[in-house]
């Protein structure tokens, strides 16, 4: 059988965590908005018009929202139809019926 030394464990020295490289970024500024995705969820839609998420889903089943995409089971809301839609102009509101 070969002997095998074992070194005697001595205390590490601690070492600095390696410098990465520094990169130029604009830190966000506190009056600039959030960054959206092109695809947004029914509750960050909802967040971006201001309304309650139950009222969104509700106009979504109406077909009044434009933009909608359904992936499977999800739905997922295109930004730039809310941002650039007349959504909520001069159409009725939602429950109010014309007869």
């Amino acid at each position: 059988m070969g002997r095998h030394r074992h070194r005697a464990s001595r205390p590490r020295s601690p070492r600095a965590p390696p410098r990465l490289p520094e990169v130029a970024m604009s830190a966000p500024t506190p009056n600039s908005p959030p960054v959206l995705p092109d695809f947004l969820t029914v509750d960050e839609a909802a967040n971006l018009l201001r309304v309650n998420r139950k009222t969104l889903y509700e106009a979504i089943r109406l077909g009044s929202v434009p933009g909608v995409v359904r992936i499977g089971k999800a739905l997922r809301v295109r930004r730039d139809a809310l941002v650039g839609s007349s959504l909520g102009q001069g159409g009725p509101a939602l429950k109010e019926h014309h007869s």
